[in-house]
């Protein structure tokens, strides 16, 4: 199969869907690392209607436009007949309260942090323990996030989006992601190291920031909606995240030059 060919089939899919994993993708194309990265590189450019979903997936919203070429959706509503002139629509298909929230640009400071190898931890430890172990993780990031002000937009299992600058804006945004992402790695050490000691699993983490413009707005359809940040800035966040080592945290050069002060040692 080409690499065009497994291109329109993952969007298909997602069409279809909504949202896929990347470990759905390897396995249904039977594809390596360097080949996702390389597909995930060329849907993620070619088809601004998907969103990487905290390095684990994608989501296609149909909030935005499709691109030329793009396959057809699989999902689309039947086409409903033209009403007679002067006859009025029947009580349920008259519009719902569904207000959309404008978008909005604004600078904003991306975070993402998770579990190195939560899957092979998962593996070694019973559901119950690794429920408890992601749990004390979870309340240790979110007292730090909440400390500085930033606002969790999704926390999803192991791994954390976070914004600095939206919903509420500080002249000092990236300083206090920075902040919170070496606050994140002090917090972590007594977690850490009990678990090694009860368990003798080591537990790790990694962080990645980014700042950068982005169009903030409600994404979802009825019954589900979120205010996610669209644009590069994410993705950029996610990758950086990705090449971090465990237990350090990595930035942008956009956010390094906005930091540049602060002391990278760890306090």
């Amino acid at each position: 199969m080409t690499f065009e060919e497994v291109l329109t089939q993952t969007v298909a899919m997602l069409q279809r869907l909504g949202r896929v994993s990347y470990r759905a993708l390897q396995r249904q194309f039977d594809l390596d690392d360097d080949y996702l990265e390389d597909l995930k590189e060329a849907l993620l450019y070619a088809y601004p209607t998907l969103i990487d979903d905290v390095g684990r997936g994608l989501i296609w919203s149909s909030d935005v436009e499709t691109p030329p070429g793009a396959p057809p959706s699989y999902a689309r509503p039947a086409s409903q007949p033209m009403p007679q002139e002067g006859a009025h629509p029947p009580p349920e298909a008259l519009p719902r309260d569904l207000p959309t929230p404008d978008a909005e640009r604004r600078q904003l400071t991306v975070m993402f942090c998770d579990l190195v190898d939560s899957t092979k931890l998962s593996s070694q430890l019973d559901p119950e323990e690794y429920r408890d172990v992601v749990r004390a993780y979870q309340k240790v990031c979110s007292e730090v996030i909440t400390r500085f002000d930033g606002h969790i937009t999704q926390l999803s299992g192991d791994g954390l989006l976070v914004y600095f600058g939206y919903p509420r804006a500080h002249e000092d945004d990236p300083h206090r992601a920075v902040r919170t992402g070496l606050g994140i790695l002090d917090a972590m050490d007594d977690l850490r190291t009990r678990l090694k000691q009860d368990k003798g699993i080591p537990l790790a983490v990694r962080v990645g920031i980014h700042t950068g413009l982005v169009v903030v707005g409600a994404m979802g359809g009825v019954g589900r909606q979120e205010q996610l940040a669209l644009g590069k800035v994410p993705n950029i966040a996610s990758r950086i995240q990705g090449l971090a080592t465990p237990n350090t945290m990595a930035v942008s050069e956009a956010t390094y030059r906005l930091v540049q002060g602060i002391s990278s040692a760890r306090r």
